[in-house]
């Protein structure tokens, strides 16, 4: 198995843990300290080693960020984690809010008064965040104090995991589609245009794609952690492990990069500095550590320059998802399958559920990973946005619930993520009417055309409106961007009331709108799309683009309430069905083929 199923968090050691935390701001000279869920990458996941938040306050989401006084605590989550962040944390001793991050300096001045001190690490926290914060907190009289030892790290002692040591391996040309020359040589041209003399690269998926390496130092995310600093002229500096390098891997990278250690990173960013050399940092995704080191004559920032490249696949990436998906789809639907075969006789559970989808994915001999912990939530724990299943929350999947499972796989060729919501036994009119208002949003979506120029924002409400005509929404993003056997969350692209970054061909994404109803139920449907080629419209007079689908999966027909849909809505499903037959049928076993037949038959208004 790809994940586990232990309850890893939980509120039971909060308490000491808060005390023994706030004993130590006293030590500092800080009145309070920001313990944010990043690491020195600031990456969306990170490995044990960087759990500080998970550790200090027993949350297990994907993003958030406490703030501890000697006298109060809040812990600071997004919509998707309300519910799962009360459960999952002492409420007693911490506030659980959903204030917009840039928005925690006023929990701050409410709760220090003036002259106080809040402390922080320089390498979990951004320029552009600090920046922020101290621009915030300045007319309130408070400041904030780089401080030089992580200040969980010293509570939490030798019982803290060690750093990962995964090795990182060569991803193949066929796959990638441009070498790591090609990536470089186009990167060192933009440092030139800008007059800059060097980048320093921090995020590991920026890394692994200029490079062409792959590696597993962060669960479910095939990537390797490592700084780069790439000037515009010559080799790369590569800083990393060197017991992650073996000789296949040294040899791939030796023609564009020197391997450094570590410890190596610091005295090379002084010497830019002291040459007074002009060195690019991402203000949004590199440590204030690196700003800070940089000094103010040197950092100048701007976007990390892998970041719009890396969005934009490939044509042998864009062939590899689809052969992923194609893979991946099969998998799905085997597992679909069997569950409407064996879900009704009470003997299925969430974690069952999970073990068998990756037997599914792991029978197909190509699976490298999962993309990230399946979520498998039945009845009220489908609500939960990002429930993570442990052996203390395991529900059986009743008859008459809903069972949402969002889960995906990484292969060689591509990284996949989908999402289902089926019925188990009969479903009530209300949960027909919510499933249908959510794949009608998701339709908008998937046949949405656009001009150049467009923004994930422009499009979120397309997938939202027939939520809004029943008087409901969803509080997540409806896409995010698909890595190529990278992280299953990329950028710049979404869609989302946040999207601001350009759409552009060859980004993938995902479209996903859903609907939770609190302690009940919840629905979320997931297909990964492409942005296409600008196209002629007939009768038009703008090219537009348009969204490929690519995954593969049948919706489940006993929630679909055809009343609801128009003739288009209703020719798009019954043609997605028709695709997913013809390309999947001959992909699985001969019962699941008759079981697909059945889940595809066309849906009429009449039904």
């Amino acid at each position: 198995m790809f994940q586990t199923f232990e309850n890893t968090s939980g509120s039971q050691h909060v308490a000491d843990r808060v005390k023994a935390l706030r004993a130590a701001l006293a030590k500092v000279k800080v009145d309070a300290v920001l313990v944010p869920r990043a690491d020195e990458h600031q990456g969306e996941y990170v490995p044990p080693s960087a759990e500080r938040l998970k550790w200090l306050t027993g949350f297990s989401g994907s993003a958030g960020i406490a703030i501890v006084t000697r006298k109060a605590a809040v812990l600071v989550v997004d919509g998707r984690y309300t519910v799962q962040a009360k459960a999952e944390t002492d409420t007693d001793l911490f506030e659980v809010s959903l204030l917009p991050r840039p928005r925690i300096s006023e929990w701050i001045a409410n709760a220090l008064p003036k002259g106080s001190t809040v402390g922080f690490d320089p390498w979990l926290h951004t320029s552009a965040e600090i920046s922020r914060l101290t621009k915030a907190l300045a007319p309130k009289g408070i400041t904030l104090k780089p401080l030089a030892k992580n200040a969980v790290d010293g509570v939490w002692g030798d019982d803290r995991p060690a750093p990962p040591t995964a090795p990182a391996v060569p991803q193949p040309l066929q796959c990638a589609g441009r070498s790591s020359a090609e990536k470089l040589a186009a990167l060192q041209k933009q440092l030139k245009d800008d007059g800059q003399h060097a980048v320093v690269l921090t995020l590991p998926d920026s890394i692994c794609w200029l490079f062409n390496i792959r590696g597993s130092d962060v669960a479910h995310n095939p990537v390797v952690l490592a700084f780069a600093i790439v000037p515009a002229t010559g080799k790369a500096e590569l800083f990393i492990d060197p017991t992650k390098i073996a000789d296949e891997t040294r040899a791939h990278l030796s023609p564009t990069a020197k391997i450094s250690t570590p410890d190596q990173l610091k005295p090379r960013l002084e010497a830019l500095r002291d040459t007074a050399r002009r060195v690019r940092i991402d203000g949004d995704t590199a440590a204030y550590w690196f700003e800070r080191t940089l000094g103010a004559k040197s950092a100048v920032f701007g976007q990390d320059p892998c970041i719009v490249p890396k969005a934009i696949k490939t044509a042998s990436e864009i062939a590899g998802s689809r052969s992923a998906h194609e893979r991946d789809g099969a998998a799905v639907t085997r597992f679909l399958a069997w569950l409407d075969e064996t879900a009704q006789s009470g003997d299925v559970d969430e974690i069952s559920a999970v073990r068998q989808l990756e037997a599914f994915r792991d029978a197909t001999g190509k699976l490298k990973e999962i993309s990230f912990a399946t979520i498998s939530g039945s009845g009220s724990n489908g609500a939960i946005v990002h429930y993570r299943v442990t052996d203390a929350t395991n529900r059986v999947l009743n008859s008459g619930e809903l069972f949402l499972v969002d889960s995906g796989g990484q292969y060689e060729d591509g990284t996949t993520d989908i999402t289902r919501t089926v019925a188990i036994g009969e479903p009530n009119d209300e949960m027909r009417q919510r499933y249908t208002a959510v794949l009608k949003g998701h339709i908008s979506i998937a046949t949405a055309r656009f001009p150049k120029g467009t923004r994930g924002i422009d499009l979120d409400p397309f997938a939202r409106r027939a939520l809004w005509d029943i008087g409901v929404d969803f509080d997540h993003g409806t896409g995010h961007g698909i890595g190529s056997y990278l992280s299953v969350h990329e950028g710049p692209q979404s869609i989302s009331r946040a999207g601001m970054a350009v759409l552009q061909p060859g980004m993938l994404l995902s479209n996903e709108p859903g609907y939770y109803k609190e302690g009940a139920y919840g629905i979320r449907l997931e297909n990964v799309v492409l942005v296409t080629e600008l196209q002629d419209v007939a009768g038009g007079d703008r090219q537009m683009m348009s969204f490929e689908t690519l995954t593969l999966a049948p919706f489940d027909r006993r929630l679909i309430d055809p009343a609801m849909l128009t003739t288009a809505e209703l020719q798009w499903l019954n043609d997605y069905h028709a695709r997913v037959l013809k390309e999947l049928a001959p992909r699985v076993d001969t019962l699941t083929a008759i079981w697909l037949a059945r889940a595809t038959e066309p849906i009429t208004q009449r039904t």
